[in-house]
């Protein structure tokens, strides 16, 4: 591109959770190596659409911009992905920008992650820890199972593999692979496995993991690559063993 060069957003607004859905066009000079979000705080600059009106800054969510909280997440040209690692020179223009539909818009290109945050409460993604007297060191882990495991904690609940899968919608309250994947990382883990069947009993909750049709699309477009697809099957060998343990009254494995 020329120093002259314009680079033009189709961006997909929306005044509040209960407003109509517009779409306004923005141009802004081109920059090397600029990415989305470098743009959209162009467009924040100087908030004149293409038709050289005065218009409300566009509204967007972000942090860390190293792609590793998650707050990003947007649609762009039709693909969820986090918006800081999306570069400019990458993407086919017009490049429209889209809040993720999965999830209920609170402003243009901010969108109300919660359902998220309470799957993980479904499954009780997390190890509970009383006190604050010194319990001393705890397990290892095995380095054959910590290289695995860690792949799994890279999850930054950015949504994205939710908004890729069919099974989450308005229809369905589906929790989605993400949570999905944090009940196999904490059951993984030595201290967290005490609470194992807490997990499996929260995944086998309606809206659990039987409400996956296996497409595979999370899998394919988690910005971490994490095996979503892997856990799932672990996760559903594993609540299998816990429905016969729950029926006939075992705490022991099969």
């Amino acid at each position: 591109m020329g120093e002259q060069s314009k680079v033009t957003f189709i961006i997909t607004r929306q005044d509040g959770p209960d407003s109509t859905p517009y779409e306004e066009t923005f141009e802004i000079p081109y920059r090397q190596n600029m990415n989305v979000i470098s743009a959209l705080m162009e467009i924040r600059q100087n908030p004149v659409n293409s038709k050289g009106e005065n218009t409300t800054p566009v509204m967007w969510d972000m942090n860390c911009l190293e792609e590793v909280c998650g707050a990003c997440s947007m649609v762009i040209n039709g693909t969820a992905r986090q918006s800081c690692a999306a570069l400019v020179d990458q993407l086919e223009q017009p490049i429209r920008l889209e809040p993720m539909s999965t999830f209920p818009v609170v402003r243009d290109l901010i969108v109300d992650r919660e359902r998220m945050f309470d799957a993980l409460k479904q499954v009780k993604a997390w190890i509970p820890i009383d006190g604050t007297h010194d319990l001393g060191p705890g397990p290892r882990m095995p380095e054959n199972k910590r290289q695995w495991a860690y792949e799994l904690s890279k999850c930054m609940t950015c949504g994205v593999c939710l908004e890729a899968c069919p099974n989450v919608n308005d229809s369905s309250n589906f929790i989605g692979p993400a949570a999905i994947s944090q009940a196999r990382l904490f059951n993984a883990h030595p201290t967290g496995e005490m609470n194992a069947s807490d997990r499996l009993n929260g995944l086998m909750e309606d809206g659990g993991i039987d409400g996956c049709g296996n497409s595979q699309n999370c899998v394919q477009v988690c910005p971490k690559g994490i095996p979503l697809t892997t856990s799932i099957a672990a996760m559903n060998r594993a609540t299998n063993i816990q429905a016969f343990k729950n029926f006939f009254g075992s705490d022991q494995a099969l």
